[in-house]
């Protein structure tokens, strides 16, 4: 149950105003929007999830999640890193917008790494003067609950600061700071029961928030887990099961495959990641039960992300394995940006369908405030398009996603961007001017370098993301030893 006191803390008494969102009271009135739940899950992989392929870890909430609605083939996070996800998810703009293009505070390669650039230096905070769709929906007197991991700010920086009223977990770490067992030594997360299960626990207060809020005001629900980040923790109800079936599974000692500087996990068969994953899946099918049991589900948008992909490359194999996806976690790979995506709005989705169109993570805040019939302020650049023309089954217009990660990260990657338009996708690895291009149609494991073979294409997408990171601003690699920007024009060929 929730914390009385915690509850007095984290509400927040001032009204949020907008330019263009506030309303009166009789057109709020006039006008509620459905109730929405979004979990956002760390680090989950597009291959860790069963009606996404995975044999191995074992589903079966969310693939009836993904059965009552909309899959995403094509989903993409923004960056692949978690902190400049989540900050473009809650206000609908791209990370370079915002200055957020690392994990917060972010790593500063040591001499020993021998770097070619120096540390670029980003905010280690979602600016205030930002507008979250937290902000957006309390305009319209939606109640707002947040629970676990924020990763978006320090003190004054927390969910309670960017529009929502409750907040249980959300604080500066990225990590929880006691494991997931308690004592959780999370200031915004009063320990309870001994040894009680820090995903189990979040998805109690996220059941409590459903079963306590006003029922004549709609409802934002934010449930951010920590799963699957590190620490790998076995979830102790699943983990015999998957130690079981790891057993009988396989006979032979898992290969790991040489990625550059690292190498990536090759198969999925880790027990303690699956018992992980299978918290997570409980967790998914507890809240779905409970909004069922109140008759919220007909009137409740349910979205399912995750803010990365799966940490499967790293200086030894990571836990979980992302193929047919290359690479992992903090690659501009596929592996470290397309992810699983299920979407169910209830009289927009039809159940058990699939849309392959390339989204991201920046599109669900003008999303959400489309559902919410909510206009967004036109002085507000928003980097994102709604979704719903593809929710209802319509095509829309095809249009180029940009990366720009220009960071070194523990995964063994080195600063670079990527742009997908269409079929096709360009990474530049800036570290040794080298240049990859796929053509993900007929090539989703990015094995085929298609730089020789199609020197036009090639050119021009290259021309195309300079362009963009000119338009944007963008923060460039500079060599620690000239002090000047590796690059600052397009490329002649």
């Amino acid at each position: 149950m929730f914390c009385k006191s915690f509850f007095v803390f984290t509400w927040c008494v001032s009204a949020i105003s907008w330019v263009g969102l506030i309303q009166s009271p009789t057109a709020i009135a006039e006008s509620a929007g459905p109730n929405f739940v979004f979990f956002l899950v760390d680090d989950l992989g597009w291959a860790d999830v069963g009606c996404y392929g995975s044999s191995f870890h074992e589903t079966p909430h969310i693939d009836a999640l993904a059965a009552d609605g909309m899959k995403f083939t094509s989903g993409y996070a923004a960056c692949p890193v978690c902190s400049p996800t989540r900050a473009s998810i809650l206000t609908g703009r791209h990370p370079v917008r915002l200055d957020i293009t690392d994990w917060i505070p972010g790593l500063q390669a040591g001499a020993k790494d021998r770097p070619r650039f120096a540390h670029i230096d980003d905010k280690n905070e979602l600016a205030l003067d930002e507008v979250t769709i937290a902000e957006a929906f309390k305009s319209r007197q939606y109640q707002t609950f947040f629970a676990g991991k924020w990763h978006l700010g320090d003190k004054g920086f927390f969910p309670q600061d960017q529009g929502f009223d409750f907040n249980l977990g959300g604080h500066h770490k990225g990590s929880p700071p006691g494991g997931y067992y308690a004592p959780f030594k999370n200031p915004l997360l009063p320990d309870h029961e001994p040894g009680e299960y820090l995903t189990e626990r979040l998805t109690q207060e996220s059941i409590s928030f459903l079963d306590s809020r006003d029922p004549d005001q709609p409802f934002l629900l934010y449930l951010s887990y920590y799963n699957v980040h590190h620490p790998i923790q076995p979830y102790q109800k699943r983990y015999g099961h998957y130690v079981d079936k790891s057993r009988h599974q396989f006979r032979l000692p898992m290969d790991s495959k040489a990625e550059r500087n690292g190498f990536s996990r090759a198969r999925q068969d880790n027990p303690a990641y699956a018992s992980m994953v299978a918290a997570v899946d409980d967790s998914v099918g507890a809240v779905v039960q409970r909004l069922e049991e109140l008759q919220l589900s007909e009137n409740t948008v349910v979205i399912f992300f995750s803010d990365n992909g799966g940490l499967c490359t790293h200086k030894e194999a990571g836990p979980t394995c992302n193929l047919p996806l290359r690479g992992g976690k903090g690659w501009l790979y596929e592996g470290g940006i397309r992810v699983p995506m299920i979407v169910k709005a209830p009289g927009v989705t039809t159940a058990n369908t699939t849309c392959d169109e390339p989204v991201w993570s920046v599109d669900f805040f003008p999303t959400m405030l489309d559902l919410a019939s909510i206009s967004p302020s036109p002085d507000r650049k928003i980097d994102g398009v709604t979704l719903v023309p593809l929710l209802s089954g319509a095509s829309s217009p095809s249009r180029p996603l940009y990366w720009h990660y220009p960071h070194y990260h523990r995964s063994t990657w080195r600063p670079g961007a990527a742009v997908r338009d269409g079929d096709w996708k360009l990474i530049e690895f800036y570290e040794n001017d080298e240049v990859e291009l796929y053509n993900l149609k007929i090539d989703i494991g990015e094995t085929n370098n298609r730089v020789l073979a199609e020197p036009g294409k090639t050119k021009q997408l290259r021309r195309q993301l300079i362009r963009w990171q000119q338009e944007m601003n963008a923060k460039m690699p500079v060599e620690i030893q000239s002090a000047l920007p590796a690059r600052s024009a397009p490329p002649s060929q």
